[in-house]
């Protein structure tokens, strides 16, 4: 199941009790808050969640897979999730140190 950002302000309105726009308004401003920080440049670390960062991918050279053309993939920069222990603990509640085991 996969959880949406309206099934977290349903959720939020039943535990806090406020108004679903309220909660909706919550909802926006956490996100909206995460969204703002990333594309200013900065990190966004939740203790005991996880951090986003920022890492810059440099331009390599690519391959159109429709036309078999050579082409260049631009630099950009890109957002990674990295997940806490303690959520990465809560996924993997047998594993004592919080890390899965690698494939």
């Amino acid at each position: 199941m996969t959880v949406t950002k309206q099934d977290i302000t349903e959720h939020l309105c039943g535990v806090l009790g406020f108004t679903k726009r309220e909660c909706k308004g919550l909802v926006e401003a956490f996100f909206g808050t995460i969204r703002d920080t990333l594309a200013r440049g900065e990190d966004v670390k939740l203790s005991g969640f996880g951090n986003f960062l920022l890492r810059e991918k440099r331009a390599r050279p690519g391959l159109n897979p429709k036309t078999k053309e050579r082409t260049v993939v631009s630099a950009r920069r890109v957002v990674v999730f990295h997940a806490g222990q303690l959520l990465r603990s809560h996924c993997n509640p047998g594993d004592e140190d919080g890390s899965a085991p690698r494939a």
